[in-house]
């Protein structure tokens, strides 16, 4: 009964429904991140700059097109899967500037006798028809046996914003189409996308919004050559829900895999602290004499050490892993809580019904245990979950130091890259703001169902509730 009063007290307010709520959905968050993400994903992904390469570069949100009067492009994607001989797929392009870059990709060629060769064009609006690229791909090399394999574990991507061999093409098209005629230096100069997503106008450009096509044709010497993937990508100026950094890095996906990687550190360093701390706190308040002496003189040594230097020094000569972090939290970071709980049991010692149980000859343990535990339980559980937030933000600031785990990415390493990067002072606010808000954010849930708890540990608090 005492416990369903306790939650009824608990769930009265307001403070504690936000703070569950918040709480459950940053759960969820994580465990759909845990569900879906490869546990490799900061080596293999994250840190990977090649995985990145078809985003553009330090672009702001495709929501902040509902705030100008001239949208900018956003990210066009085309993938196909085993192509066949011929395909193409349609797409709108309708905004007043040029995509950032064009890149194709190809991937998982086989093939038998002689390499395939894939052409690329581009029906435009006004009818025209842009020869772009032609790529084969690369020959059988001496003592290679068929069926030769190519492009699975590395595709083969060309950025043609800034290949002459897409100028070349470009410049016989621009000579056919519009009696245009401009060297492959100067289309290379000018930029392939603007050809591609424009209308010349001697060697200027204007964009031609509309409806496009692409078709990619396969010519193949084998019926049984395959061509596994096809990629095209025009780059846009706006990308995503929050944008992306220096890299081209999606910084939704980073800021989502940064949910488990702080409530892991916050609640496994809050948990094995109150662990420890309020066993050692016991011991020490009911045991007493020696024991209490060498348990307190412990805690005065770490209480004057401070903890952020330590942090520090140790993840500098060791190398940076998140255990190491939470393992220096939890061993500089019990004995606080040791001296409070000492302080309580040594009150709690004289109850009645301890003596009692003493008298009877109950062990020691049982009685710390069954008696003295349940009477601080409030307190350590409020304990726990206040010092959560401390644990996440000393990960965030070694991280912001550089010395985060790097298989790991957090909302600290995004942050300290984008002041490395200068992302401060080129304002590129959406790689700055999110991972802030985010570590406040979830700082302030577990504040909140602390101050949920209050009345529940202190009885005076309830009656004045």
């Amino acid at each position: 009964m005492g416990q369903e009063k306790s939650w009824r007290v608990f769930w009265s307010s307001n403070i504690s429904k936000t703070g569950v709520f918040l709480l459950s959905v940053q759960v969820l968050l994580s465990i759909y991140v845990v569900a879906s993400y490869p546990l490799d994903f900061g080596t293999r992904f994250w840190n990977n700059p090649a995985y990145w390469a078809d985003n553009p570069k330090e672009a702001p949100p495709e929501w902040t097109n509902f705030f100008t009067s001239k949208p900018s492009p956003i990210h066009i994607t085309i993938v196909v899967e085993k192509p066949g001989d011929r395909f193409q797929r349609g797409f709108s392009y309708r905004y007043e500037d040029f995509p950032s870059f064009v890149s194709i990709t190809v991937a998982n060629v086989v093939y038998r006798d002689r390499p395939p060769t894939l052409a690329f064009e581009l029906i435009r609006p006004d009818g025209s028809v842009a020869l772009f690229y032609t790529l084969t791909v690369s020959p059988p090399v001496p003592g290679e046996s068929s069926p030769y394999r190519r492009h699975f574990e590395t595709p083969l991507r060309v950025f043609l914003s800034g290949d002459t061999q897409a100028g070349r093409y470009l410049s016989r098209f621009l000579a056919s189409e519009y009696d245009v005629v401009l060297t492959t230096e100067e289309v290379v100069r000018a930029g392939v996308e603007k050809v591609l997503f424009g209308r010349p106008s001697g060697v200027e450009f204007t964009p031609l919004a509309g409806d496009y096509v692409l078709v990619v044709s396969v010519f193949k010497s084998n019926a049984e050559d395959e061509v596994g993937l096809v990629s095209f990508v025009a780059g846009g100026k706006v990308y995503g829900l929050v944008g992306t950094d220096r890299l081209g890095r999606d910084l939704a996906t980073g800021l989502l895999f940064g949910f488990p990687v702080a409530l892991l550190i916050g609640i496994v360093t809050s948990v094995l602290t109150t662990a420890i701390g309020s066993s050692l706190g016991m011991v020490s308040g009911y045991l007493g004499g020696k024991v209490d002496e060498i348990i307190q003189r412990i805690c005065d040594v770490l209480n004057n050490i401070p903890l952020l230097p330590l942090l520090i020094f140790f993840t500098f000569i060791l190398k940076p892993s998140i255990w190491i972090i939470v393992f220096i939290l939890v061993a500089f970071g019990w004995s606080g809580l040791a001296i409070v709980v000492r302080s309580i049991v040594l009150q709690a010692r004289t109850a009645q019904y301890v003596e009692a149980a003493e008298s009877l000859g109950v062990g020691r343990r049982r009685i710390m245990i069954r008696h003295i535990m349940p009477q601080i339980a409030p307190f350590l559980i409020s304990q726990m979950i206040f010092s959560t937030p401390g644990a996440i933000l000393a990960e965030a600031a070694l991280s912001f130091l550089g010395l985060g785990d790097p298989s790991l990415p957090s909302w600290g390493q995004i942050l300290e890259y984008a002041f490395r990067s200068g992302g401060v002072n080129l304002g590129l606010w959406w790689w700055i703001l999110p991972p802030g808000a985010l570590i406040a954010l979830t700082s302030f849930t577990f504040v909140l169902i602390s101050l949920g708890l209050e009345p529940v540990v202190s009885p005076r608090l309830r009656r004045m509730a």
